[in-house]
């Protein structure tokens, strides 16, 4: 037993943690409740990425330590996995040994989808993720994330986002899971418990896992991201809220990220409505916050970038965000660097430090860091992109592909087909998507092709046109390709296109046409949903040929492809399928693979379109001269090679009180010749109520996978919560009366099947 408390492990975490607190002084508080990111290079790094102790001693000489290191993984250029772990185990050791208390710090990275560390496994975007409705499935692959990121000695992910995107001009759409607060909620519910296990920490393969944009991202003004989110109570309670609260109190999430936009006209980083009252008076949440990058200096300005202009400086901006209660700015020591003179003067009081960097302390005792905070840089070796993990990577990759149309061409018939021509900008190109390092490889569309067709069937390719100029996600100019150089090549592209018996077109946007906008020199929203530069003269010029194609998008936020729909044989939608992308596009092209992923967002059938979601109220899509008001392709939609039939749902009782459950079944069965997935959904519409109410609203779904002629019962249980809302008095209340239970396999009012409850007072 340690004589001093807070290395005592035998002691309750509270203790150990109230005693490392009567120890610290002023300054080991401050320093708790800061960050060090690219300040690395300048702090303890060399010009070669090496640690440099000599000017780490210089920079940590007064030994007050530090709360977190930001993303060590990018440390000179990007650490392969063993090379990760010898660093964080370098950085770790010296802030231990250096510091009067020997804290650990924690290590965070970005986990979006898979550690974003160099030969890290890479799967779907979230996105993507949200296509494939299986929670089970997300759950897995945020397990395996969270191993390998803690293999290498991380502790904290920056991740999932769990924001609602109702706005598809949004470049960070790919990001989310989709439009539907319940959908999204169930998916970070899942991502949550794969990373965090039972937060225990014991088995160190789990990380903290950290929601955001905290609140109302999803639906910035103008599709800008950062931009005003104008929103009413009711509908930021039940839409953006929800997704956060459901996620806290049903999946146990340590850490919350607020978000740059503003509410009410007051930013997420000096909302001490949002994260005092509501997040930590109403829902109890007992973790801690971490600010996005940058966000708190927002609160003044960032040069090159913008400003809220709450704070007249940066010593302001810090006293607007500890008073609204941000644990540790990100990613930098800036505004918060104010923190001991503001307490000397007055300004803040020196217990709200210590309420600030108690649930911060915390943390690093249950995970362990005081008695172990080491990790082995050989099981990193091992575990980091094993075969295990490879395999998962290609289940999500499949479960995320969704057929939006097919008039039979798909999937092709190998014996009937001696020529394949794989043409466009995205057939042979790295597509994986924001947030994304290096993964240990990429199967590009023309390889997958080429792989599964093998010595039988000839492969064509031809680029067709490009997007864009060479590029990535972090390039900050996007240089749009010349339309007669992309005119030249289309031209060629046709050449190729009619020596073959089929064409896949590999079209869509890439990493840099939709993206974070993080500085004006950095776009990613845009003002048109149509396919950039020349595309759709290559869609035209493939049909020409009299070929069936088969087109094969990749984008992260959804496109509005009247033409491609109207002209293409068959279309798939694959977001960004990481790492495993080739592979399970050609299963599914081939039909070695059913495909039977739907979509987690609405595709509207032009910018004029937006907005497009399809939980709409009632008055919201009247119609529109000269065009049709609905979706090119709704939520929830999706095709398969085989048929289903749903047969009438039926509930287990058609009266029930209103704090009552009840159960809604549906049979399903597989009336075709192929094994497929369903994915079976359940909408509810409250007929009559105090406040207007949207005209369906998902509240259960199920993948199912069904052989020929196989049926399955499928149950939904219904509980007041799915029942609830804020009522004409802003209560949270099931108000009696009928509620029409739609069941079917979209959100189209074609696909459902609906049986009426009836909620008695």
């Amino acid at each position: 037993m340690n004589s001093i408390p807070y290395k005592d492990s035998s002691l309750p975490v509270e203790k150990r943690v109230a005693d490392l607190l009567s120890r610290m002084t002023l300054e080991e508080k401050a320093a708790q409740m800061t960050c060090i990111w690219e300040q690395k290079k300048n702090t303890f790094i060399d010009e070669n990425g090496h640690f440099d102790e000599k000017k780490a001693k210089e920079s940590f000489k007064h030994g007050n330590g530090i709360g977190q290191i930001g993303r060590p993984n990018d440390t000179g250029g990007g650490l392969k996995p063993k090379e990760h772990a010898e660093f964080t185990n370098t950085v770790q050791k010296f802030f231990i040994e250096n510091s009067r208390l020997g804290i650990p710090v924690i290590f965070h990275e970005e986990c979006l989808h898979g550690l974003m560390a160099v030969d890290s496994t890479s799967f779907s975007q979230p996105i993507g993720l949200g296509a494939t409705f299986n929670i089970d499935l997300v759950q897995k692959l945020f397990e395996m994330t969270a191993e390998e990121a803690r293999v290498r000695g991380t502790h904290q992910a920056l991740t999932p986002v769990v924001d609602v995107a109702r706005e598809p001009r949004w470049g960070r759409v790919e990001e989310t899971y989709g439009e539907d607060p319940y959908l999204v909620a169930q998916m970070g519910i899942a991502a949550v418990k794969g990373f965090q296990g039972d937060a225990t920490f014991k088995n160190k393969k789990h990380i903290i896992a950290t929601l955001k944009h905290f609140a109302a991202h999803g639906q910035p003004e103008s599709g800008c991201n950062c931009a005003p989110a104008n929103v009413s109570e009711r509908i930021l309670r039940e839409v953006f809220l929800y997704t956060f609260k459901e996620v806290i109190q049903k999946a146990g999430a340590i850490s919350v990220m607020p978000s740059y936009n503003e509410i009410d006209g007051i930013p997420s980083h000096a909302n001490k409505w949002l994260l005092r009252d509501v997040l930590r008076g109403e829902w109890e949440f007992k973790g801690f916050t971490v600010s996005d990058y940058y966000a708190i200096r927002e609160l003044n300005e960032r040069p090159k970038f913008f400003g809220n202009f709450l704070a007249e400086d940066g010593k302001q901006a810090a006293a607007l965000a500890i008073k609204a209660g941000v644990n540790i700015e990100l990613p930098e020591p800036d505004c918060y660097k104010n923190i001991v003179e503001l307490v000397k003067e007055g300004t803040i009081k020196e217990s709200m430090l210590d309420e600030l960097v108690a649930p911060m302390l915390e943390w690093k005792f249950r995970l362990g860091l005081f008695e172990d905070p080491y990790v082995d840089p050989e099981i990193a070796e091992k575990v980091v992109s094993c075969e295990k993990n490879k395999k998962l990577a290609l289940q999500a990759a499949r479960e995320t592909i969704t057929l939006l149309k097919n008039d039979g061409v798909a999937p092709i018939k190998p014996k009937k087909i001696k020529t394949i021509a794989v043409i466009g900008p995205n057939a042979d190109r790295v597509m994986i998507g924001g947030y994304s390092s290096v993964p240990p490889y990429h199967i590009t569309v023309l390889e997958g092709i080429r792989q599964r067709a093998g010595k039988c069937i000839n492969v064509l390719y031809h680029e067709g046109c490009k997007i864009t100029i060479g590029g990535s996600w972090f390039q900050d100019e996007v240089i749009l390709a010349d339309p007669a150089e992309n005119r030249k090549s289309i031209k060629q592209a046709v050449k190729v296109a009619k020596q073959a018996d089929v064409i896949i077109l590999a079209i869509g946007g890439n990493e840099q046409t939709s993206r974070e906008g993080w500085m004006y020199n950095h776009m990613g929203d845009r003002a048109s949903l149509d396919m950039v530069g020349q595309q759709d003269e290559l869609v035209d010029a493939m049909v020409a040929t009299g070929k069936p194609v088969i087109a094969v998008l990749f984008n992260g936020k959804p496109l509005s492809i009247r033409n491609l729909s109207e002209k293409a044989s068959a279309i798939f939608e694959c977001w960004y399928l990481g790492q495993e992308s080739g592979k399970a596009i050609a299963e599914a092209i081939f039909g070695d693979y059913n495909p039977g992923g739907k979509l987690p967002i609405s595709i509207p059938r032009s910018v004029g379109h937006v907005p497009c979601y399809y939980n709409y109220k009632p008055a919201a899509r009247r119609g529109y001269l000269f065009d049709e008001v609905s979706p090119l392709y709704a939520f929830g939609y999706g095709l398969s090679y085989t048929k289903f039939e749903f047969a009438k749902p039926k509930l287990k009782c058609k009266n029930i009180k209103a704090n009552e459950s009840t159960t809604v079944s549906v049979k399903v069965t597989n009336s075709g010749k192929q094994t497929g997935d369903e994915v079976v959904q359940m909408y509810i519409r409250d007929k009559i109520s105090s406040v207007t109410r949207p005209v369906k609203e998902l509240k259960g779904f199920k993948r199912i996978t069904l052989e020929p002629g196989k049926s399955k019962t499928v149950n939904f249980e219904i509980t007041p919560e799915l029942l609830s809302f804020y009522d004409i008095n802003m209560e949270y209340t099931v108000e009696p009366g009928e509620f029409e239970i739609m069941i079917g396999n979209s959100s189209r009012n074609e696909d459902l099947q609906k049986i009426i409850l009836t909620v008695e007072k």
